[in-house]
């Protein structure tokens, strides 16, 4: 039988990958995109579980808007990069701080 520990025991595994993937790897930012997706997919499972366990649907409905701005948030974020690859023809995360304007 799969109880809520095996959810928040995978949940708590996704999410110390993504903030892994965010700290070990500052070097391309598709990479750190991917890893924001994966803390934001561990905060949805925990929040269907928990709606599941306690049978009501407050959570998941709340999970559908945390995949809202999921999916915002990453169709924003490859716009800046594509932006930003045009302007200086690398995707190198070190060169950002040199913005402006």
């Amino acid at each position: 039988m799969i109880g809520i520990e095996h959810y928040v025991v995978v949940s708590s595994i996704l999410f110390v990958l993504g903030v892994l993937g965010i700290f070990l790897n500052r070097k391309n930012i598709i990479v750190i995109l991917m890893a924001i997706e994966l803390i934001l997919l561990s905060v949805n499972l925990n929040l269907v579980a928990f709606s599941a366990y306690l049978n009501d649907l407050t959570g998941q409905v709340f999970a559908m808007f945390v995949l809202t701005v999921a999916a915002a948030e990453a169709a924003i974020g490859l716009a800046i990069l594509v932006t930003y690859f045009r302007s200086r023809g690398t995707i190198a995360v070190d060169d950002v701080n040199r913005m402006k304007g």
